[in-house]
């Protein structure tokens, strides 16, 4: 998964999507040119301005505590955590493969929203002693400083951050609370998944329907009413009924390929190339005569790396003759392989993790094949029962 590298927090990376920093920079604006004048007449620009900037940054580590706390537990139960990824609609830390027991799943979904609603009491408590509760609300609103103000801003927001993300839909983390325990019940994951998606894509619907009638003047509880309102509550029931049905998906691919090795669907007959070939004849005999867009590099009988169109599209024309394609090539140490006798979960995880079409199978440091995603999605679409759908995972 991509992302602006935000660099490493507890040995995991922190990546963040733009539209991360648009809501940052919009709750910004609203604070700053909305909230703020009405609650502190009195501020200047200036004041209201930074206020509203450290709220917004305040907020991005709530959510990214929010995750962490997932990512800490993840790894108490022996589970590798890759990164942590902040968008619009909130985050999600990387976990690379499921939970082996209910206890860790229910373990690792209860720490998030118990976290948030955490800093929430935190935030309010200490909010509430500078600010010495007592009196008229708005009359307290007014004469609160800027750390109380925050603080009172933080906190109700953190606990709505807790409270929904224990609604019992997948994939928020009351939908894994609720997969957690109905696997338990039964013992059956895949079935769990699937009532739990059924569930979150159901709130999702609903979240899409509330946000319709905010938009039309309705007054939805919690919510209130409003445009923005009600087109922000509406894409975020969008985002959730999409989410769980692409979560069940992809266990059930998962499900799938568990037991089959790669070497049931690798290709052997792959044509590579050796290091010091040059670039102009990797084009005119290789890329131009084949559908292969990536070629492994052979060194001896030990791969050396890959090359591909993309690295050739990097060097001009008129030094393609002079440059051997050992120069451009992402070499072996930097790249993602299979191991021949590894199953196509492992294979799945590793096309999760790069955005590749195809990957080098090895056995030790010798090149034995490749697997492609098209012949994946082939095979996958051969499993599907006749008169149904094909399963598709989701691209990379």
């Amino acid at each position: 998964m991509g992302g602006l590298n935000l660099g490493r927090v507890f040995g995991v990376r922190i990546a963040a999507d733009w539209s991360l920093f648009v809501a940052l920079w919009l709750v910004a604006v609203s604070l700053a040119l909305g909230s703020f004048p009405v609650w502190h007449p009195e501020w200047g620009d200036g004041l209201r301005w930074v206020v509203a900037c450290v709220a917004a940054v305040l907020l991005f580590a709530s959510v990214l505590i929010h995750e962490l706390s997932h990512a800490l537990v993840a790894r108490s139960y022996g589970l590798e955590v890759r990164s942590i990824h902040l968008f619009v609609f909130g985050g999600v830390a990387n976990i690379e493969r499921e939970p082996e027991t209910p206890r860790a799943e229910l373990a690792i979904a209860m720490v998030g929203p118990l976290t948030s609603i955490g800093l929430g009491v935190v935030f309010l408590a200490l909010g509430g002693w500078l600010a010495r509760l007592g009196g008229d609300p708005e009359r307290l609103m007014r004469d609160l400083g800027p750390t109380a103000t925050l603080l009172f801003w933080l906190g109700p927001l953190n606990l709505f951050l807790g409270l929904f993300n224990l609604l019992p839909g997948f994939p928020l983390d009351g939908g894994r609370v609720l997969r957690a325990l109905l696997w338990r019940a039964t013992g059956d994951l895949q079935a769990a998944t699937r009532w739990a998606s059924l569930s979150g894509q159901a709130i999702g619907f609903v979240l899409v329907f509330a946000g319709m009638a905010m938009i039309f003047g309705a007054r939805v509880p919690w919510f209130g009413t409003g445009v923005v309102s009600g087109l922000w509550i509406s894409v975020i029931g969008w985002f959730l009924a999409s989410a769980a049905a692409m979560s069940y998906r992809q266990l059930v691919i998962m499900h799938l390929v568990e037991g089959v090795p790669v070497r049931r669907l690798m290709r052997r007959d792959v044509a590579a190339v050796p290091p010091t070939l040059p670039v102009a004849r990797l084009v005119d005999d290789y890329l131009m005569r084949s559908d292969q867009r990536a070629f492994p590099v052979i060194a001896g009988d030990k791969l050396a790396g890959i090359v591909c169109l993309e690295d050739v599209r990097v060097v001009e024309r008129d030094v393609w003759n002079d440059i051997e394609v050992g120069t451009i090539m992402t070499p072996a140490a930097a790249l993602e392989t299979v191991g021949v006798d590894d199953e196509l979960t492992v294979a799945m995880r590793a096309f999760s993790r790069k955005d590749v079409e195809q990957l080098p199978v090895v056995d030790g440091e010798r090149l034995v094949g490749v697997l492609r995603r098209r012949d994946i999605l082939k095979w996958l679409e051969l499993q599907a029962p006749r008169g149904e759908r094909p399963v598709q995972p989701r691209p990379a």
